[in-house]
């Protein structure tokens, strides 16, 4: 008589139908326990630089201490892009509109960035009003302000200034450094679809598809948020204009 209490041996050569395997998921899992991972070396990294002492040998184990952590800061930004980019493509990109303050968002950033503009001697002006509010989805955009806000470090030569003005009833936020200012192929491809960008001198152009999804996610009484790439200024550099309704 048959035991029918007997496990049927594995076999390793059956692999799981590729129907049961939901690799968007894998991968947004992944992204989440990647950005827990870089948040707890940044945190590491924070640590390790405040018991160095200022000696001169010492600051330059700093500086590249302060190397480190902008490049982490990258990282961690190209993840949440990579996120928020799946997630609008299922249709999971909500909005949650909030009132925020505009000035809040930058000092945020100076404080996070902090190692990094002192050890590069990057003067970074605010030139925002401390009352000055908009309603917009505070996450989306600090997510995309930051991430300008860390390219601009990158190239700045030694300047940052930083503005926001309400110009025809819209807020008009600029970032505006003294560096080499935006290449041909950037300003060229502001406008392109997602496909249509390259990865010419070390940009992929998925910073500037990310930040034009979420400006025009923003839509209010017909009136569509936008994005903007120039070179020239009072800093003679590169400025990246976002306007929202």
């Amino acid at each position: 008589m048959p035991n029918n209490n007997m496990m049927t041996p594995l076999n390793d050569n059956i692999k799981p139908s590729k129907d049961t395997v939901d690799y968007a998921l894998i991968l947004t899992s992944a992204v989440h326990d990647m950005k827990n991972s870089l948040c707890l070396l940044l945190q590491s990294i924070e640590s390790m630089s405040a018991d160095i002492p200022p000696s001169q040998d010492d600051r330059k184990h700093g500086a590249k201490l302060a190397d480190l952590h902008y490049e982490v800061l990258r990282l961690n930004s190209g993840l949440i892009q990579v996120l928020s980019l799946y997630r609008d493509e299922h249709d999971q990109l909500p909005l949650n509109i909030t009132e925020c303050f505009i000035s809040d968002y930058f000092n945020e950033f100076c404080i996070k960035n902090q190692m990094y503009s002192d050890t590069h001697n990057i003067e970074i002006n605010i030139d925002i009003d401390i009352d000055l509010a908009w309603y917009c989805d505070h996450n989306l955009i600090s997510y995309l302000l930051s991430d300008v806000f860390i390219n601009a470090l990158r190239y700045s030569k030694g300047q940052i200034l930083v503005t926001a003005n309400v110009v025809n009833k819209q807020l008009v936020i600029e970032i505006a450094d003294n560096g080499d200012g935006y290449p041909d192929s950037m300003l060229q491809a502001q406008h392109c679809a997602m496909g249509e960008l390259s990865c010419k001198q070390g940009r992929t152009g998925l910073g500037l598809y990310f930040a034009r999804l979420i400006a025009s996610a923003h839509i209010i009484k017909g009136e569509i948020g936008h994005i903007a790439l120039k070179n020239g200024g009072s800093l003679g550099g590169g400025i990246f204009t976002l306007t929202l309704p």
